[in-house]
């Protein structure tokens, strides 16, 4: 990846796709290609297989997606799964149509057994029942995996599947109800400050396990991998299983490769905030999956670790929460 070839982030100004967006310009690609959803609706297969015939980009970071926290989940789960099928059906045969010589199809650590053992490695993927909570999701996302393995072993192109843990960090959505568990908590916690409220209720017993990475760390790990050179990326697209016999996905974990409690996080957001009151966890709420802590080693392998530690990101945060006034 050069910087003079064109590139596509799908879906740009989601948490993701805007850190991808500062990450490629800290890096001096200048030729980015973006549309808003109001300029190209991805789940429009005509719209988006013509916006590839007439751009043509060398390489696309898939990141566009239909995401939310357990409430979202819970409350939409055919949106979940039928709009990221649609999308991330779209991009990868389009992009296939249009030579694109790289793709980098963006998912989440849920794609792996509610019970994989801990931490979870690339190989644990079909290996076990999922979540159920975020199943539609989760399904949506390994049928995107699948998608582009298929693609690279019938037509020989270079997708790869990155699978970030957690994220967090600017360009994340705070939403009362539909937003993940970090701005969740940041959001709720400064309205608590704000109202002088004495206590603050945290869904769940506080006891799963969540690794969190900050999401500048992320798209700084996707562009790394974007720009290895071609034998070490090629070694990340896995195998043919008909030939080689081996369960080999085009599938590359992206962590920090360790992992806190939820009781621990609402305690740095408590800091992160100055909030003094109290922490009660509301057993009658799910809990969703006990941990969830990603095997990080074929990453580090390539040269690449996570650098902002988890006090640090939810300063930044919560900074960018503040100022904007969200």
């Amino acid at each position: 990846m050069h910087p003079d070839d064109k590139i596509y982030v799908a879906g740009h100004r989601g948490l993701v796709g805007s850190a991808l967006m500062r990450r490629l310009r800290a890096a001096g690609h200048t030729r980015v290609v973006t549309r808003t959803h109001a300029e190209l609706d991805l789940t429009d297969e005509r719209a988006t297989r013509a916006f590839f015939e007439a751009e043509r980009p060398d390489h696309v970071f898939l990141a566009a997606a239909k995401v939310g926290g357990i409430v979202a989940n819970n409350t939409l789960p055919a949106e979940f799964i039928r709009d990221n099928l649609a999308i991330q059906g779209n991009v990868i045969h389009a992009a296939h149509l249009a030579g694109v010589k790289r793709l980098m199809f963006l998912g989440s650590s849920c794609i792996y057994p509610r019970l994989a053992p801990q931490p979870m490695r690339e190989s644990s993927l079909l290996s076990g029942p999922l979540e159920p909570t975020n199943r539609p999701y989760a399904l949506a996302k390994i049928a995107g995996i699948e998608m582009c393995w298929s693609y690279n072993r019938q037509y020989g192109t270079k997708y790869l599947a990155a699978m970030p843990t957690n994220l967090y960090g600017p360009g994340d959505n705070y939403h009362p109800t539909h937003s993940h568990v970090i701005p969740a908590l940041l959001r709720k916690f400064h309205e608590a400050v704000q109202r002088g409220e004495r206590s603050v209720t945290v869904w769940g017993t506080g006891t799963p396990r969540r690794e969190f990475l900050y999401s500048d760390d992320m798209a700084d790990a996707c562009v790394y991998l974007m720009q290895l050179d071609d034998a070490h990326y090629t070694a990340l697209l896995g195998s043919d299983e008909s030939v080689s016999g081996r369960f080999e996905p085009p599938l590359v974990n992206i962590g920090v490769g360790h992992d806190v409690t939820i009781a621990e996080l609402a305690e740095q957001v408590r800091k992160t905030t100055g909030f003094t009151g109290d922490i009660v966890f509301d057993a009658s709420k799910p809990d969703g999956t006990p941990r969830k802590l990603m095997d990080v080693s074929l990453l580090t392998r390539t040269g690449w670790t996570a650098r902002t530690a988890l006090a640090d990101g939810l300063r930044n945060a919560y900074a960018e929460f503040v100022a904007a006034g969200l």
